[in-house]
């Protein structure tokens, strides 16, 4: 073969090689919206647009290739020291982009639709999230971890939070019903429905949801309602870590069955309120509570 000849075969090799290399380094997962989401590396820099997914971020081993994410993300401590990005309901577009993130992850129910298409437009690589069940939780840390290339740390955080929920689902599957209402906002009052990820924690703990038959996720209701559906239990998450204060209403409707036998119960939001594996401490809290109720029967 003339040296020409070979020199552009040895050319082509390399090409080929480099492709076959590339196509290796390459690592996918599908999102929540049912999408193909590919990078040609491991994020290296990544904005996450919910509390909830930059928790996530961070248990899946990626926290430190967090560069920014919006207001309220204050788990763990280290996600407070993180630029923001504007809030879950209005991103800050600019902010987003001079962080110059390969990986952008959106929430599909929180933030606005029109802004993260917008983002994607501007050739952004955009991972968007909808965890609804246990089992999608676990899901998104082995997901979130391919992404960062950090699979070990995604693996073991995703087999502690299913080992965890299991344990739970075989210690009250024969538990007697306990109604519940769960009251994730006081003003408008507003609840969750049976296919929301809070309703899927109650009936572990061997709860039925009230108002599961509703149609959307968190529908706004009236006292009234609450009233005629006469709850055995109400759990409520209040605005703060320790603040139980949207329970004390409820006291003055001493007809209610929950009044009469105090089962008023308070479940810190950020441990039941956000689809992270600090769940598992919330549902396990609520089981407790749950209990409880059981026991003043």
């Amino acid at each position: 073969m003339p040296r020409s000849s070979l020199f552009r075969a040895l050319i082509q090799a390399v090409g080929l090689i480099s492709l076959a290399v590339s196509a290796r380094a390459q690592v996918c997962v599908d999102d929540d919206a049912g999408r193909r989401v590919c990078l040609e590396q491991p994020a290296e820099r990544i904005v996450a647009l919910s509390p909830g997914a930059t928790e996530l971020l961070f248990d899946a081993g990626a926290g430190e290739r967090l560069v920014g994410a919006v207001s309220f993300s204050d788990f763990p401590p280290a996600a407070k020291a993180l630029p923001r990005v504007g809030s879950y309901k209005r991103l800050d577009m600019e902010a987003i982009l001079a962080l110059k993130p390969d990986l952008v992850v959106a929430w599909i129910s929180g933030n606005p639709d029109t802004q993260v298409q917008r983002l994607e437009e501007l050739g952004l690589t955009v991972y968007r999230g909808e965890p609804l069940r246990f089992a999608d939780v676990a899901d998104t840390l082995e997901r979130f971890s391919v992404l960062a290339g950090t699979e070990r740390a995604g693996r073991a955080a995703a087999d502690h939070f299913r080992d965890g929920i299991t344990d739970l689902r075989g210690r009250y599957a024969d538990a007697d019903p306990v109604t519940v209402f769960y009251e994730v906002w006081e003003e408008p009052l507003m609840t969750v429905n049976g296919e929301h990820l809070i309703s899927e924690a109650i009936r572990v703990c061997g709860g039925i949801n009230v108002f599961a038959d509703q149609t959307s996720l968190a529908p706004r209701i009236g006292k009234e309602a609450v009233i005629a559906k006469d709850p055995e239990a109400i759990v409520a998450g209040g605005m703060g870590e320790d603040n139980p204060e949207w329970l004390e209403p409820w006291k003055r409707f001493p007809a209610l069955t929950a009044v009469q036998r105090d089962n008023l119960f308070f479940v810190p939001p950020s441990t039941l309120q956000r689809p992270t594996p600090q769940m598992l401490k919330g549902t396990r809290l609520l089981c407790r509570h749950l209990e409880t109720a059981r026991a003043r029967r």
